[in-house]
């Protein structure tokens, strides 16, 4: 009987047989197998590091794939159900980057919603390429964005029809999804691709009872963060391609875009956690998903906190949810999502993913265990006994939409001035200013910046937000454009 190739990891299998040879390296990295650094050695283990190793003939090379590489990204674009899989090294960012800009060119029009990562908007400053905001729904009890309504979509198609692709997250970094086979109909039926980031959705490909996947949706192209749900090394992802795209073309971008010095650790850990999940990620996706579901009832039983999920679902801006997702609101307790993020650290030893202003997001994965979830079922109940206060003195937590008054890359680009953040309304922002995680901006550059925009900022810092993208690493000033003239054109 033929063995089934997905049992294969063609990647890791070379490494081994490299190892077993005992070459002696005069290449690159310097380290030598981890002789040149013995504290690297004491850090990472001696394994790992002799597997830290420059390509070659028997390993392949991710730029031009001929043999292993190539035999490993084949086998995951059957597992993914893709026509082609890219091994990405540069986290999903260099993935959404490459999808961006394998569609859009200089002036090109691309509709997506606000509430996508700072990658995709980086994206446009490199390519030039024009947003075209189909402005999601927000919750507002929740202060988070929702999905995309497909009659909004298709609204501003046709107030858009040169427009190149349409860009929806699956799911967002709280769970929601947008009807993406209905979008994808829509899309395809303008003749316009459809670009899918999956940071959040490498599960979706293997769990049962789950939101549909990029693929099997139609989508044209997904990024897909391994490292993420599916268990690989940090940094590394997938790009995948459906058969509408020239694959070749987007191999082309991607070497525009990532290192020729690609890390086997890295993509070993692709091509094994890719295994791993063709043979015991269904399995493993159900556990999670009832290992969430279990934590959103013991939670929600807390009284004060608010574990939302498949609740939400309303047809329209929230059409699924995806119940792996341990997202919790926590303003009626008094606290800001950032500051029981920081009470979970430091006084309870749990790290969760991320604290906005009002909600919490606790990531469940293939490594979790139950009494881990039963462990931070206490924690949260504890702090709701010892720290709550009254939730009436809390900023309002809607999600403000900017309005966009430049592109992206004219923004960037701009000649620009710096002024104090309590000063800036009404200017124009020359960059980015976002709370990381999640690292969807408040404000990109070419937005407009708001008085309710400027409040929000000082919130979020004065409550813990970790600040990014400003010039100004304590975010008190913000450059904006000197010539508040300039007209998008």
């Amino acid at each position: 009987m033929e063995k089934n190739p997905q049992m294969r990891a063609p990647i890791y299998e070379a490494l081994e047989k490299l190892k077993r040879r005992r070459v002696v390296p005069f290449d690159v990295p310097g380290h030598k197998r981890g002789r040149g650094n013995p504290e690297l050695v004491e850090l990472l283990g001696e394994k790992c590091v002799s597997l830290d190793v420059n390509s070659m003939k028997p390993l392949d090379n991710l730029c031009h794939p001929v043999s292993v590489i190539k035999e490993a990204e084949e086998l995951a674009a059957e597992a993914f159900r893709a026509d082609h899989a890219f091994f990405m090294v540069g986290g999903t960012t260099s993935s959404v980057q490459s999808m961006v800009l394998s569609v859009c060119r200089a002036g090109d029009k691309i509709i997506l919603p606000r509430n996508v990562h700072k990658s995709v908007i980086n994206s446009l400053v490199l390519c030039g390429a024009v947003p075209v905001y189909v402005n999601p729904e927000v919750d507002t009890k929740l202060g988070i964005s929702l999905g995309m309504k497909v009659s909004e979509v298709e609204r501003v198609i046709l107030d858009n029809p040169g427009a190149v692709a349409v860009l929806i997250n699956n799911p967002t970094y709280y769970g929601i999804c947008s009807d993406l086979r209905s979008i994808v109909k829509l899309a395809h039926a303008h003749e316009m691709l459809v670009l899918v980031d999956e940071a959040h959705g490498t599960h979706l490909y293997f769990g049962d009872n789950l939101p549909v996947c990029a693929m099997d949706a139609g989508a044209d192209m997904a990024s897909v963060s391994m490292h993420k749900s599916g268990g690989s090394l940090t940094q590394s992802s997938l790009l995948l391609t459906g058969k509408n795209v020239n694959w070749e073309y987007v191999s082309q971008i991607i070497n525009l875009m990532q290192t020729t010095s690609a890390s086997y650790l890295l993509m070993s850990s692709l091509d094994i956690s890719r295994r791993n999940l063709v043979l015991r990620g269904r399995d493993s996706f159900r556990k999670v998903s009832q290992m969430a579901e279990y934590a959103r009832e013991e939670i929600n039983s807390i009284g004060g906190y608010y574990a939302y999920g498949k609740d939400l679902i309303n047809g329209g801006s929230v059409y699924d949810f995806d119940v792996t997702k341990l997202s919790v609101y926590t303003r009626d307790i008094g606290l800001a999502g950032i500051e029981v993020y920081d009470l979970l650290r430091d006084e309870y030893d749990i790290q969760i993913e991320l604290g906005d202003i009002a909600n919490i997001l606790a990531y469940i994965s293939i490594g979790d265990r139950i009494q881990d979830i039963e462990r931070l079922v206490g924690a949260l109940s504890d702090i709701k006994r010892l720290y709550s206060k009254d939730p009436s003195k809390m900023l309002n937590t809607e999600y403000i939409n900017p309005t966009v008054i430049v592109s992206p890359q004219a923004a960037f680009y701009s000649e620009k001035k710096s002024v104090p953040i309590r000063e800036a309304e009404g200017k124009i922002c020359g960059e980015f200013v976002m709370c990381y995680p999640p690292g969807i901006p408040i404000l990109a550059p070419g937005e407009m910046i708001s008085a309710e925009i400027i409040a929000y900022i000082i919130y979020a810092k004065e409550k813990g937000c970790s600040m990014q993208g400003t010039e100004d690493p304590n975010v008190e000033y913000l450059n904006v454009l000197s010539d508040e003239r300039q007209v998008w054109k």
